[in-house]
């Protein structure tokens, strides 16, 4: 299996033609079979989900928990906003669920790779959707059927650092599920679902870096399941989630 780090991507801004920088940017390196895995700032950046901070007002709940970890309010503010529960508060930090569903950090908003002292980025608003529009961008400009994969970073409980995992996927399957399949040795498997999207994305990042500017990796070897899979086929469900 090879990673191919797609390098040279230019700045995107609000209303660039995302779709057909990355379909010129990858045209002489993505074939059929190949998967594309995209961070998903670059999406959010074309699609205008950027806020100005000097634009929010933060609520008193915003300030008093700001202030007492010394942080933004205004930031802090957003990431309420962009919740639909707060999971959990505390050291400065804010788990909750967003409105598509993921439980993380800060509900994905971020400052980082972002231009301007002032400006956060949020996640899309439909990631799924987004990957599907270029999904199809890439067949229509380049005759090449390769599935997408929106990445993120995200932390994970019992574990410490964070790693890429997929907010969006179109063009195959997600998951790759062993129950009732035997082990080697016989064992049925009754547990194991392999979140493969979720390792692909990791796998690419491992090539797009976090401070190089690579936004873009092709994942290329891998045998995927083609299929109508998308990234909220990864959610867990809420009465198999052990911290609600």
């Amino acid at each position: 299996m090879q990673l191919v780090p797609v390098e040279g991507f230019p700045e995107i801004r609000p209303g660039d033609d995302l779709d057909a920088l990355i379909s010129a940017a990858v045209e002489d390196t993505l074939r059929s079979r190949d998967i594309l895995v995209v961070t998903h700032k670059i999406m959010s950046k074309a699609e205008g989900r950027l806020v100005d901070l000097n634009t929010v007002e933060p609520s008193a709940l915003a300030k008093g928990y700001a202030a007492r970890w010394g942080k933004d309010p205004r930031q802090i503010e957003v990431v309420f906003r962009e919740s639909r529960r707060v999971v959990r508060m505390d050291r400065g930090v804010v788990i909750s669920e967003t409105h598509h569903g993921f439980v993380c950090a800060n509900a994905g908003v971020d400052a980082s790779n972002v231009p301007g002292e002032d400006t956060v980025c949020l996640l899309p608003v439909d990631p799924d959707r987004s990957a599907a529009r270029l999904r199809e961008a890439l067949a229509q400009k380049l005759g090449v059927e390769a599935p997408v994969v929106v990445s993120d970073s995200f932390g994970r409980a019992w574990r410490f650092g964070i790693t890429d995992i997929a907010i969006g996927v179109a063009g195959m399957g997600p998951l790759a599920d062993y129950r009732g399949q035997n082990d080697p040795h016989g064992y049925p498997m009754e547990a194991s679902v392999l979140a493969v999207a979720d390792e692909l994305a990791a796998a690419a990042e491992l090539v797009m870096g976090k401070t190089d500017g690579v936004p873009l990796a092709i994942v290329r070897g891998y045998a995927y399941e083609k299929g109508a899979g998308t990234g909220k086929d990864l959610l867990m469900p809420p009465e198999r989630d052990m911290f609600r």
